[in-house]
């Protein structure tokens, strides 16, 4: 199924935003991405938050049945997200905000992070990196990667900027770090394009 669906969207500059564009309308016909768990590596691997060796060696290691249980938690955690957002885009996020965050801490703190020193490290004065790396040790650590883009759209974004899309059919959000701070749609190349379409249409239609 995986296979027929178009490349993910990734407009939203906040690759959590991007995550809740996981179901999206692009072409007036709703397009979910993880509907099983083949989509959901398939957009870990477009988002790129997971290794391509890890996606690899899941895909050989389990169960097609466990892929699709993961990518249900994953659209549970979506649709739980895109209400904290919803409720609160457009306007700052609160401190008390951070109470209606618990099912995104207790994602977070089964992480399986470490660090070690690793060769070929650019910016080392000895040729040394200290690296980040995650044990993936069961297929729910794939949505350890999606947490920490969620953790860091609330702790990072500010929610007045966080909009949806003003296209009539369209579903996407995103996050405006224009300058000034006047985005109005997810691509002017689609919903821009199409508003523009339509409103030359209606002063064609205007009586003169």
């Amino acid at each position: 199924m995986s296979d027929h669906r178009p490349p993910a969207i990734f407009i939203a500059d906040a690759l959590g935003l991007d995550f809740l564009n996981s179901v999206a309308t692009p072409a007036g016909t709703q397009v979910d991405w993880i509907t099983d768990g083949e989509g959901l590596m398939a957009w870990l691997d477009q988002a790129e938050l997971v290794p391509a060796e890890v996606l690899e060696r899941l895909r050989a290691e389990v169960m097609p049945g466990e892929m699709d249980h993961v990518a249900a938690q994953a659209r549970t955690l979506r649709e739980w997200f895109r209400g904290f957002v919803d409720v609160r885009k457009g306007r700052s996020v609160r401190s008390e905000d951070a109470r209606d965050l618990e099912p995104l801490n207790q994602l977070l703190a089964r992480d399986e992070q470490f660090v070690r020193v690793v060769a070929g490290g650019p910016a080392g004065p000895n040729g040394l990196e200290l690296r980040t790396e995650r044990r993936w040790r069961t297929p729910d650590s794939l949505l350890l990667p999606i947490g920490q883009a969620l953790a860091r759209v609330v702790s990072q974004e500010d929610f007045t900027n966080v909009k949806a899309c003003q296209g009539s059919t369209c579903t996407l959000l995103f996050a405006d770090h224009t300058r000034s701070r006047a985005r109005r749609w997810c691509s002017m190349a689609t919903c821009g394009n199409r508003a523009k379409q339509e409103a030359h249409r209606n002063r064609a239609k205007a009586p003169c």
